[in-house]
């Protein structure tokens, strides 16, 4: 006998047609971005609002590649990613872990105190930062931009909330066997949450791939420019008014960051739905 599907209700359809508008809206920017990048400067002025170009042309993406070194941008902003993304994963795990399955005196103070320092703003500590980072002589390298951002409290949160959901049952048996923790959290642990490891690492590779405010204190030379860097370059160079050369910079520059989301968003939002239900 079949299951009759539930009929859609008429009174959902306003949300429909809302929630439909609200994602138009939310990706016309990307595809304006697409279309402009693909015109030329006459006819992005002449028809601006037109998404589909006339004469489509990548002269703009030619022109990206000869005016700046763009593939060791694109090195340089994988290779700060890449850095904070895994020691952020690293301290994150350890944290997470040691919160969960440990027990120690000031444990819930020391994680509150971590917890309430997602709500310090970013410009508290960016000039306390950027001295650390200027007396240690490492203004204009890439290690100096991925210095400070080596933990996350976030990712600690997110990670203790999924570690809280395993079964204390099986750290027991690994405690009578006198198992190390070492061992427990890699043998046990980390596989069982490896999807909520594998979406928060995508969080962050993203953030780390799209941070502008940070390199742009601390990197001058273009060699070392991350790609938000080189799309403020175009920006401030032109005046702004190149429109195809800065469209296609920014095409450039979200492009895997979107590759890499339309691949995992349903890990992304099953791990962020599910940090507020377990344990």
């Amino acid at each position: 006998m079949r299951t009759r599907r539930p009929r859609k209700k008429k009174s959902d359809l306003p949300w429909q047609f809302l929630f439909l508008a609200l994602a138009l809206a939310l990706i016309y920017p990307i595809i304006f971005a697409v279309s402009s990048s693909l015109k030329t400067l006459t006819e992005v002025y002449s028809s601006s609002l037109r998404l589909i170009p006339k004469e489509p042309t990548v002269a703009a993406y030619a022109g990206v590649l000869s005016r700046m070194p763009f593939f060791r941008i694109v090195f340089n902003t994988f290779t700060v990613a890449s850095i904070v993304t895994l020691f952020k994963l690293f301290t994150g795990i350890l944290a997470a872990y040691s919160f969960a399955f440990l027990e120690y005196r000031g444990k819930r103070l020391v994680y509150f105190i971590l917890i309430f320092t997602i709500f310090i703003p970013f410009t508290v500590a960016m000039i306390p930062n950027f001295i650390t980072i200027a007396k240690l002589g490492l203004r204009d390298t890439l290690l100096g931009v991925a210095l400070p951002q080596l933990a996350d409290a976030i990712g600690i949160f997110l990670l203790h909330q999924h570690m809280r959901g395993i079964p204390k049952s099986l750290l027991e048996v690994a405690e009578l066997e006198n198992t190390p923790h070492f061992t427990r959290l890699r043998t046990i642990v980390t596989p069982l949450i490896k999807p909520a490891v594998f979406s928060i690492g995508i969080i962050f590779f993203i953030n780390s791939w799209n941070e502008f405010v940070w390199p742009s204190l601390i990197l001058r030379s273009v060699n070392n420019y991350t790609l938000p860097l080189a799309l403020q370059m175009f920006v401030s160079a032109e005046g702004g008014t190149n429109v195809p050369l800065v469209m296609a910079t920014s095409v450039m520059t979200m492009l895997l960051p979107l590759v890499l989301y339309a691949f995992c968003q349903r890990f992304i939002i099953e791990t962020f739905s599910q940090s507020g239900i377990k344990g």
